[in-house]
């Protein structure tokens, strides 16, 4: 089957002998075609293949995304914790629990100073959530708690359960 659709030529999944056939690509803007010029990120496949982009935060996956943009080839940055915040539009507190579950799932190294991005690590981890052990915790994580205080403050009409 040849049929072409959005820039890309759909060949038959198998071919005769049973391989895998890949799909025929060009690009839409041919004109506009990245090239690696100066310094260069990369991010591999099996990140999001092999479940690390799920076992992520939206603050998790993006300091992890800006430290492998500003990472040199051995992974190396010293970008300061304010700056990042800045750039980032994250509070420290965002920040550093961040980090710190980037450190915990051995994706970056960081001395203080110096952040590392690592190679991936052979399984993705997903470490089990903290207990909750106060009023602010429950306020913040338990979906009952928080339905009563979004009920509490539109009012005991609003709650139609």
């Amino acid at each position: 089957m040849n049929i072409k659709r959005n820039g890309i030529k759909n060949l038959d999944s198998r071919s005769k002998c049973g391989f895998r056939t890949s799909i025929e690509k060009n690009p839409i803007t041919p004109c506009r075609i990245r090239k690696i010029t100066g310094s260069f990120a990369f991010i591999e496949h099996r990140f999001l293949r092999e479940g690390f982009w799920a076992s992520l935060d939206h603050h998790q996956l993006l300091l992890y995304l800006f430290l492998i943009i500003v990472s040199d080839r051995h992974g190396l940055s010293y970008y300061s914790y304010d700056k990042i915040c800045t750039l980032l539009r994250v509070c420290v507190d965002e920040y550093i629990l961040a980090r710190n579950a980037l450190i915990d799932k051995d994706l970056i190294a960081f001395d203080g100073s110096l952040f590392q991005v690592l190679s991936l690590p052979e399984k993705t981890v997903f470490p089990s959530p903290a207990p909750l052990q106060n009023q602010k915790d429950m306020e913040l994580h338990d979906p009952a708690t928080v339905h009563h205080l979004v009920v509490q403050s539109f009012g005991k009409n609003y709650d139609r359960n």
